[in-house]
């Protein structure tokens, strides 16, 4: 026998305030509405609902049992529409998120949890890469959005790029290094030290070979090379080596690890870390949602980082 949902779930607010008056305001019906949807369950049903003759009304055990049933019901489409809503509001669902390594681990990772932590309903799926396979995974859409930096040229042309937080690297070491009690640094203080360099294909290493060309470094010794972010980081803090990094990476970086950035101009990239999408990507709103915090959270990062230079300088 298959019963109306409506109507159990009518039965079920009934029985819960406690009579046919309070159920109807509850659910913003008209009492012979209510009446008449009673009225048909118990024909449907072939057996009373309700006690016959009593005030307030009581439940016959089968509109008992009913009635439990009909809240099951109830729940369960007031759940559905809270999801409806979320997926709605971009509070729910799955995106597939790309970038490149050393910014994924030392900047994206923690918008990412901060981001979930406000909307647990979104699954994340990250990988990592570099332009051409993030470009490419973007096009036969198994990415939804990339992460990375860019120069406005190297944006492929049916590609979307949003710039968000400029290219600025520093050199950084261990917390106590001996340059860092060092004022008024020249190359010849720093030519004695090696340096950890990131993996031979990413434009980080490239980076560092034309901020050390720009304070008149051709060759460098490399201690350790290849590694991720957080090797690069346990290899800094053991040793005296240096190393070039993003300055948002430093910045967040040094929030646990013991590091310091030496007061050294070099060349900054002509890069800004940005959202890239497919431009007939995918238009949900979750995607949206996330895009849009990424976008604040690293507007809120660049004005940390400034007061923080300016608080140097004035040191």
């Amino acid at each position: 026998m298959k019963l109306s949902a409506e109507h159990l779930e009518i039965l079920a607010v009934i029985v819960d305030k406690g009579g046919l008056t309070e159920g109807s305001e509850a659910l913003g019906k008209s009492q012979p509405s209510v009446s008449r949807s009673m009225a048909l369950l118990e024909q449907r049903v072939g057996m009373p609902l309700f006690e016959p003759g009593r005030r307030p009304l009581r439940p016959t055990e089968l509109g008992l049992s009913l009635a439990k049933a009909g809240a099951r019901i109830r729940a369960a489409g007031i759940e559905a529409g809270q999801m409806v809503r979320r997926f709605q509001q971009g509070q729910a669902g799955r995106l597939r998120v790309g970038g490149t390594p050393v910014f994924m681990d030392g900047v994206v990772s923690g918008i990412i949890a901060d981001f979930q932590s406000r909307n647990a309903d979104v699954q994340i799926e990250q990988v990592y890469g570099y332009l051409d396979a993030l470009a490419t995974s973007l096009r036969n859409g198994t990415l939804d959005l990339a992460i990375l930096p860019l120069h406005p040229t190297q944006v492929p042309r049916e590609m979307t790029f949003t710039p968000l937080l400029a290219g600025h690297n520093v050199i950084a070491c261990r917390a106590g290094h001996p340059l860092t009690r060092r004022k008024g640094l020249t190359m010849a203080d720093i030519e004695d030290f090696s340096w950890i360099a990131p993996p031979s294909d990413s434009p980080l290493y490239r980076d560092l070979q034309r901020a050390l060309r720009s304070i008149g470094r051709d060759d460098f010794q490399v201690s350790f090379s290849g590694g991720t972010l957080s090797s690069i980081l346990a290899v800094l803090s053991a040793s005296d080596a240096l190393t070039v990094l993003p300055y948002s990476v430093a910045f967040l970086a040094g929030r646990t690890t013991p590091l310091e950035i030496l007061p050294v101009r070099i060349e900054h990239p002509d890069r800004q870390l940005g959202i890239l999408t497919a431009a007939e990507g995918r238009e949900a709103r979750t995607l949206k949602a996330f895009a849009g915090f990424v976008g604040d959270e690293l507007h809120r990062l660049q004005n940390r980082m400034d007061h923080e230079r300016q608080v140097r300088r004035r040191g």
